[in-house]
């Protein structure tokens, strides 16, 4: 199961006023509570996270949470993969996020550069202030807003449905920057978003994991539409919904 998430973080692409830590308002808890309920009915047996290889500073916090000295971070790495690991007894989560081929060529100087690679890194890969990107920008703020007025697991529900992740790469390729004259557009988003999640994908596979394992996989919601396309087209997965996560039973 690919599970999309919002963060409410400033490092967000889309940020507005009603983005903070909801997880910490005291009726979210019970919300939380049942949301985390609701993903254990998929009885994951491997929890892969928006992080990199190194998970240390989570585990660390999960000890120091369950030694009662420190509350769980604020993003979902914590308030929903370590709960998660601690309700279900696991001994671990997987960190399996990645950088990008364009990052390479932007900070790496063994990787060759030339005037057209250079172009492309200074092209941005999402957003725009054209007439459709406004449309999106709408829609993000209505998601905010949703949030604010839903359950987490209404919440979490919504977003992962199929129209909404598909809206959510959809603001890649519909106006903005993609719509270059050239192919810059087409070129920056896959050398980096594109890239990025197929790198994400392959460290997964990485993961040494057997026919019976059940991976839950935790990512920003724009990841979310690429990693189940990518799961559905491999014949070494088959994909849960979050919505039909009940007749998974």
């Amino acid at each position: 199961m690919v599970l999309g998430i919002f963060n409410y973080s400033d490092l967000d692409a889309n940020v507005t006023k009603e983005k903070t830590a909801l997880i910490f308002i005291p009726n979210k808890e019970k919300e939380l509570e049942e949301l985390i309920n609701y993903i254990a009915v998929f009885k994951p047996t491997k929890i892969m996270l928006e992080s990199g290889a190194i998970t240390g500073y989570l585990t660390y916090n999960f000890k120091e949470w369950k030694a009662g000295k420190t509350r769980l971070y604020a993003s979902e790495r914590s308030q929903i993969g370590i709960r998660l690991m601690d309700k279900l007894k696991l001994d671990t989560v997987y960190g399996v996020d990645d950088g990008a081929l364009l990052m390479d060529f932007l900070y790496d100087s063994t990787f060759r550069s030339t005037p057209y690679i250079d172009s492309i890194t200074k092209r941005h890969y999402f957003g725009g202030s054209d007439s459709i990107q406004n449309r999106f920008k709408q829609f993000y703020d209505y998601q905010d807003k949703y949030e604010l007025h839903n359950t987490l697991l209404e919440s979490f529900k919504y977003l992962n449905s199929d129209k909404v992740l598909n809206r959510y790469f959809g603001a890649y390729i519909a106006g903005g920057q993609f719509t270059s004259i050239e192919d810059e557009g087409p070129d920056a988003l896959s050398m980096f978003w594109m890239n990025r999640n197929l790198r994400i994908f392959r460290n997964i596979q990485r993961i040494e994991t057997s026919g019976d394992d059940r991976i839950l996989v935790l990512f920003g919601a724009g990841h979310i539409a690429i990693l189940k396309w990518l799961f559905e087209c491999s014949p070494e997965y088959q994909v849960v919904k979050f919505g039909d996560v009940l007749k998974s039973k």
